[in-house]
């Protein structure tokens, strides 16, 4: 016997049953199915901890199953059940919460680990965003409890009555819509409870109709193993964690054949509950900041990657799980509530990640500068975006110089009040030459962030400032010698006529090496103004290139012989010096290095 009644939408609370707004994707559905199994289970152990409900051996358990022939998705659990009453007010009132009327009649007994995600109802409406019709089936644990039916196509209107249930719990029956038939695939679904129930507290299991060989159809079935972990292992206490478990945990939750480089365990009882693991993954492209991957759990249910209000920009670099009961949620458990306590969770998770740095400075030093190449990065990007993430770890930021040395900022050697660097060993090896010839250091800052963390450092002490290789001479690489004679100045202008290169600025020094005829330097503010043009699409004025000065080695044979030659050879020699210069400075264009090549040749013949 079943009756027909109409669904209740209280106006204040309409939001809700617009269920196709209230989640972006629609393979969530599974989650919060499963998810409210988890509540219905963690509602009867509670009931079963205050004696008010029978416990028999009692074994939690939900069972996913699919029938791809009859087109539809059950979730099935062994939980507190639901009366026809209940189903009423749970299911049929959507705003009305079942998790708060249940934490309100027992809050007297609760000791705040009740792990209740709550809006029972709410989240079981997300099935309709895939089906053309949901049945429920269940039954309560009250002893005189009935079984009780419920349908709906997914109007206002619904039908119940007796069900047919014989066990307490509660089973929901999605009728797959055409349009939503992807959910009918076997792997999908796994896909969907690897993603979202990976961690859920309670054994989940999947059964999918599969052909089985007539070879194998009389063999022992195998045991049927459950498709989560429901203790993992950001819940053990880490002096309970082995390396190895650290290891095999990563892999497992992040498909990284990799050995992370280090971890760190956050295990927080106040003033708020967080637990999780963030791992430092080795970087496999030492060019580029690569993204990783933190997931965001709450009492094992998951509910985003990355969320920026809890995941500061800078850790999202790191991989990891962190699971905080404590989260705000909002109605569809994808989104914070604008909170105060989430700031708070945010700024400990960045104080947790320095502390763990500095101590594996201090305490294992040659370990940390192993690391350094991998963990750089991410530590100038959050001393970039978080000045009191950058107050913590300023004293153990590392640069490695041209010799081979790792110095901390304040033992970085300055010439002129300037600190060198190198931001490409290959292409500034002529510098880099030059430099160790006159006993001057450089720090290699080679990777794409270092632009911007070398102009942060400028910011954060005005006492430091960075100088490329090839920006600047130091007075170290200068001769003192005095001129002999006044023919600089003719020597220039000679330069001048023979290159005849439009903004080309040309300077004449005595340089201690004789072996180098001129070098190339570049404007270290226009070049930084150039490359911030390139980068930001013209947003800082007119992109003009960045000024080139030739500076020319009095001390250098050809160039002290230039004055004394032809017209002809004179200008081939200019410009082949010139080239000289640029080679050890960029690549050569196609029409560059063709003229280059016949001028050598001309060279030579004479």
């Amino acid at each position: 016997m079943s009756r027909e009644g109409q669904i209740k939408i209280n106006t204040e609370n309409l939001l809700p049953i617009i269920k196709k707004w209230l989640y972006s994707d629609k393979d969530i559905f599974i989650r919060e199915l499963v998810a409210n199994c988890c509540d219905a289970i963690k509602k009867l152990e509670r009931l079963q901890g205050l004696g008010e409900a029978e416990n028999d051996g009692y074994k939690p358990q939900i069972r996913v199953t699919l029938d791809s022939k009859a087109k539809t998705v059950s979730v099935c659990d062994n939980g507190i059940g639901m009366t026809e009453d209940e189903v009423e007010r749970y299911i049929t009132q959507i705003a009305f919460s079942g998790a708060e009327e249940f934490l309100a009649k027992y809050k007297e007994s609760s000791d705040g680990n009740d792990g209740i995600i709550g809006h029972f109802g709410l989240g079981f409406y997300s099935a309709f965003m895939v089906s053309e019709k949901v049945e429920i089936e269940t039954l309560s644990y009250l002893p005189e409890a009935k079984p009780v039916h419920w349908e709906s196509d997914g109007s206002t209107t619904y039908e119940i009555g007796d069900g047919t249930r014989a066990q307490i719990g509660t089973t929901v029956t999605l009728h797959i819509s055409d349009d939503a038939s992807e959910f009918l695939s076997s792997y999908r679904l796994s896909q969907m409870l690897d993603k979202y129930c990976k961690f859920m507290p309670y054994e989940i299991y999947f059964d999918y109709d599969k052909k089985v060989d007539d070879d194998t159809a009389d063999d022992e079935p195998e045991e049927q193993k459950p498709v989560n972990d429901t203790h993992p292992l950001w819940l053990k206490a880490p002096k309970d964690c082995t390396d190895e478990e650290y290891e095999e945990f990563y892999h497992k939750a992040f498909d990284d054949f990799n050995a992370p480089l280090f971890w760190i365990h956050l295990n927080v009882d106040y003033p708020f509950t967080l637990k999780g693991i963030l791992y430092f993954p080795k970087q496999g492209d030492k060019l580029k900041v690569m993204p990783g991957q933190v997931k965001l759990y709450c009492n094992q249910v998951y509910i985003a990657d990355n969320i920026k209000e809890v995941i500061p920009e800078f850790l999202m670099l790191l991989n990891g799980v962190i699971d905080c009961p404590d989260l705000p949620l909002n109605v569809s458990r994808s989104f914070l509530q604008n909170d105060r306590d989430v700031e708070k969770i945010s700024k400990h998770i960045t104080k947790k990640v320095a502390d763990k740095l500095v101590a594996v400075f201090n305490n294992d030093y040659d370990k940390f500068t192993s690391y350094w190449e991998d963990i750089a990065p991410f530590i100038k990007f959050g001393c970039i975006k978080d000045e009191k993430f950058f107050e913590k770890v300023k004293d153990i930021l590392l640069f490695k110089t041209i010799n081979g040395e790792m110095l901390t900022l304040d033992k970085l050697p300055k010439y002129d009040g300037k600190v060198y660097y190198v931001t490409d060993e290959n292409i500034q090896s002529q510098y880099i030459a030059m430099c160790k010839e006159n006993g001057i250091d450089a720090v290699l800052l080679t990777h794409t962030i270092d632009s911007h963390f070398i102009s942060f450092l400028e910011y954060q002490n005005t006492d430091t400032k960075f100088t490329r290789i090839d920006s600047d001479l130091s007075s170290a690489m200068k001769s003192e010698k005095a001129d002999e004679d006044n023919d600089n100045d003719k020597l220039i202008e000679v330069f001048k006529d023979a290159l005849s290169i439009d903004g080309l600025k040309i300077e004449a020094e005595h340089l201690k090496s004789a072996d180098t005829p001129a070098v190339i330097l570049l404007s270290e503010y226009e070049r930084r103004l150039e490359e911030m043009n390139k980068l930001y699409g013209g947003m800082f004025g007119a992109a003009n290139s960045a000024t080139n000065t030739l500076v020319l080695n009095l001390e250098n044979s050809v160039v002290k012989s230039v004055l004394a030659m032809n017209d002809e050879k004179q200008k081939l020699v200019c410009r082949h010096i010139y080239d000289l210069a640029v080679l050890a400075n960029r690549q050569l264009t196609s029409d560059e290095l063709t003229e280059f090549i016949k001028r050598s040749a001309k060279l030579l013949a004479m």
